[in-house]
């Protein structure tokens, strides 16, 4: 059995078969792991997508020059084997841009590109052109215009004008837009209501003639806005108001206020149309000479007054008085025109009188700014049958201005008027402004 074996090794035949029965399995072998191969390979199988949004980076001189037109986003339609377009669009580790690195100023078309992306995709760029416009680059500096609602102030106050810090920014854009400029303002935005002074950032806004945004750079572009809140207030003379009748055999010789004004605060419409407050003083209670604490009476509107309450000293004279005092007369040796009795004092108030400027140099002008209204009210005491008839024309008021140059002056307020009477301003003195004429 082995020697045939052997002879069969031998013949030239019998290796030829054995040859042929390895180089089949081989064959199978090799062509079972290919179709593997293939079944795995992913990346042959073709797809499609959409990248939407994808940002456009510009690429040009941006210390001398503006770009405008070009799309802020666009989006890529992408074929290719699934693998890579998987992979670009979950990385977008690619870059679309616009290169204007030789661009020269005026409106021109570009062609949108797209770079780092496998060169297996084919991408489509939507849009594919943008029509851009070269624009030489201007930075000025312009002043802030700060504002505020004076519709959040509270009742019974004002605000001054707001103001900006820094006063001015500086504002870089294409020079076309920066010659439209036509408003640089930076608006507070608080809620109301407001009683005292604020601060708070406010964002600066540039506009065209229009009140159109305006595309350009700021800065800084957020700055402090101060807005100088104040109360409303107002110094006016306390008048005095008698109630009822004096008791039989009781005179009402005077009465006096131990303060003749008082500072009151409100809505600026009825400040100016207030000119006085009162005490009431009811003499039909009144027996003696006495002092009252009397409140302060103030207009509707009016939402505080400084002070409440005043003192009132009431001099009285009775019938037993009288009797006394004649007898005292009939003892003595004095003419008798000399011993009769006093006439009773009456206090009365004019309201709102102008003030006249007197004496000011030709060469200046004045502006009066305490009290603003150029106006003020005074206070006559004197005998009833005087101070009756007396009435708002027989008084004259006027600041001397004569030798006072240029700047703010506190001023006596000068009173001109009949005789036998005591006349007091409602405020003693006035704060003026003085400034040279300009010439013409």
């Amino acid at each position: 059995m082995d020697k045939l074996i052997d002879k069969l090794v031998d013949t030239r035949w019998f290796m030829k078969i054995v040859a042929l029965i390895l180089a089949l399995f081989l064959f199978d072998s090799v062509y079972d792991a290919d179709k593997e191969l293939k079944d795995i390979n992913v990346p042959g199988q073709q797809d499609s997508g959409i990248v939407e949004d994808v940002p456009v980076k510009s690429y040009y001189d941006t210390e001398n020059l503006v770009v405008t037109g070009i799309p802020e986003t666009v989006d890529l339609s992408i074929e290719g084997p699934k693998s890579h377009l998987e992979q670009a669009k979950k990385l977008q580790n690619f870059e679309v841009y616009v290169d204007l690195t030789n661009a020269e100023i005026g409106s021109q078309r570009v062609e949108i590109k797209i770079r780092d992306i496998s060169d297996k995709l084919d991408v489509t760029i939507n849009p594919q052109y943008a029509d851009v416009t070269v624009h030489e680059k201007v930075t000025q500096e312009f002043k802030v215009d700060a504002e505020f609602n004076n519709g959040l102030l509270g009742e019974g106050y004002s605000a001054d004008a707001a103001s900006a810090e820094p006063k001015t920014v500086k504002i870089t854009g294409a020079k076309e837009v920066i010659e439209r400029i036509s408003f640089v303002k930076a608006t507070l935005d608080v809620k109301g209501p407001i009683t005292e002074t604020i601060t708070d950032e406010a964002t600066v806004r540039v506009l065209d003639r229009e009140m159109n945004k305006l595309d350009v750079i700021v800065e800084p572009q957020v700055i402090q806005v101060t807005v100088p809140v104040k109360q409303l207030s107002k110094t006016v003379p306390v008048t005095i108001v008698r109630k009822g009748d004096p008791q039989d055999g009781v005179t009402i010789n005077s009465i006096e206020l131990d303060v003749n004004e008082a500072s009151i605060t409100g809505r600026e419409e009825i400040l100016n149309e207030t000119e006085s407050v009162r005490v009431e003083v009811d003499v039909s209670k009144i027996e003696k000479d006495t002092v009252l604490t009397l409140p302060v009476i103030i207009p509707d509107g009016i939402s505080a007054v400084d002070p409440k309450t005043v003192k009132a000293s009431i001099d009285v004279s009775t019938v037993e008085n009288a009797e006394n005092a004649d007898r005292e007369e009939e003892n003595t040796e004095e003419p008798a025109e000399e011993t009769q009795a006093q006439e009773q004092e009456e206090t009365k108030t004019f309201s709102s009188l102008p003030i006249n400027l007197a004496g000011l140099a030709e060469e200046y002008e004045a502006v009066l700014k305490n009290p603003a209204s150029g106006r003020t009210s005074i206070t006559v005491t004197g005998k009833s049958s005087t101070v009756q008839d007396l009435k708002a024309e027989d008084f004259n008021l006027y600041l001397s201005l004569a030798d006072l140059g240029e700047g703010d002056h506190e001023v006596p307020i000068n009173v001109d008027g009949p005789s036998g009477v005591d006349v007091k301003p409602a405020s003693g003195n006035a704060t003026i402004t003085i400034t040279r004429k300009e010439e013409a």
